[in-house]
């Protein structure tokens, strides 16, 4: 799994025209399910988006994490995280998994982060989806649960 988490002041998402997510000051998170993924990859980056630090404390500093704040999470399913851009000019997704896949896995990390008690949301899997979101800071990650970065 590959999730880009972003920081946000808040963000919404909404399909045709109506906001089906909404979260104030927390994390919007981009999710693609590879076809190779398991419930352990989502266990490892629940906890991992969890913990991290990315909120500032008194001084200024990042030594926050979501939980700490009582922040909100807004996950947003997105096959185009797995993209093989190397040949061509067309990125293919082929390695991205199938619907009977990917939903599951991702209706799983989606229920494993409600389980920290924060406030989380979501859009529509397969949707077409309009994300708007105040990045804060900006302050943008990167997690692959296959290169554990």
């Amino acid at each position: 799994m590959r999730v880009v988490i972003q920081r946000v002041s808040e963000s919404s998402v909404k399909v045709e025209n109506e906001i089906v997510g909404k979260i104030g000051k927390g994390l919007m998170l981009l999710i693609g399910v590879d076809e190779t993924d398991e419930q352990a990859d989502a266990d490892w980056l629940v906890k991992k988006i969890l913990d991290v630090r990315v909120f500032s404390d008194d001084e200024g500093k990042m030594n926050h994490s979501v939980k700490d704040i009582n922040g909100e999470i807004l996950c947003i399913s997105q096959f185009t995280l797995i993209s093989d851009y190397k040949k061509g000019n067309r990125p293919s997704y082929i390695k991205a998994a199938k619907p009977e896949k990917a939903i599951p896995l991702f209706e799983y990390f989606k229920n494993e982060m409600k389980k920290s008690g924060l406030k989380t949301e979501s859009g529509i899997f397969g949707a077409d989806m309009k994300v708007s979101l105040i990045n804060d800071g900006p302050v943008t990650l990167v997690f692959d649960s296959k290169t554990k970065l």
